[in-house]
């Protein structure tokens, strides 16, 4: 979920659950309780974690830099929680769909780092903020021959939505990137151990899904691999593992 610091109120947008739902998975919301035993007793029941995105950006201090003057607001709670929710998922190998600041959080927790503000940062660099219709494939993506997205996409290029002001600059450990805008924005990571699946994203499939095939097949597969930990984890009790 997120934090709105004004109410001290949890909330998430309606679109993540509808796609998850629409898809055959059960959407379940995590609270930002940053304490390890809360989010490992919460992680035990889930079958896969999908990470949204956020209008809040990552602590440069988790990889190592000061705030750019760029630099949005910054929620602990947010970070604190995601970083323990992805400790987790590591453990468990669960399946994870990471979005946007999902993204990007995945990445630093593995190490990597982060662009604090690609329009000052990258040159030559897209529009990334679009603005309204947030629905809208507003720039290309090259993707790569080989991974899940590519065994998704119709093609090695197609368009996204974008809706961010950060991006990753190193990527982290056993993380590929998979996908990149035309100004060398990475727009994709994926686990790089053939035996996961880790899928970041930095554009947003829950605004397009209705009406995008690329975007639905993300959810689909999502909730596929989800379903095919269960089923492993349903067989590994049966057996005593």
């Amino acid at each position: 979920m997120r934090l709105e610091l004004e109410t001290r109120r949890f909330y998430l947008g309606r679109d993540y659950s509808e796609a998850v739902e629409a898809s055959g998975g059960v959407p379940v919301h995590i609270p930002l309780i940053a304490d390890p035993e809360f989010v490992g007793r919460v992680i035990d029941g889930l079958d896969g974690v999908l990470l949204p995105g956020s209008d809040s950006d990552v602590d440069p201090g988790y990889y190592g830099e000061q705030p750019h003057p760029n630099l949005k607001r910054v929620v602990p709670e947010k970070d604190q929680t995601e970083m323990l929710v992805l400790e987790e998922a590591e453990k468990r190998e669960l399946p994870v769909l990471a979005i946007c600041y999902g993204m990007q959080a995945l990445n630093v927790s593995r190490g990597g780092s982060l662009i604090q503000d690609i329009s000052a940062q990258v040159e030559d660099n897209l529009k990334h903020e679009q603005g309204l219709p947030l629905d809208r494939n507003s720039h290309g993506i090259a993707i790569a021959k080989k991974g899940i997205l590519a065994g998704l996409a119709s093609s090695g290029e197609v368009k996204v939505n974008s809706h961010h002001h950060q991006a990753i600059r190193s990527v982290g450990s056993d993380l590929t990137a998979t996908a990149w805008a035309n100004d060398g924005v990475v727009e994709c990571i994926e686990d790089a151990r053939s035996d996961r699946f880790v899928l970041g994203v930095q554009w947003h499939p829950e605004l397009s899904w209705r009406k995008d095939g690329l975007s639905a097949a993300i959810f689909k597969q999502f909730v596929a691999a989800c379903a095919s930990w269960k089923e492993k984890r349903k067989t590994s009790l049966r057996a005593g593992g």
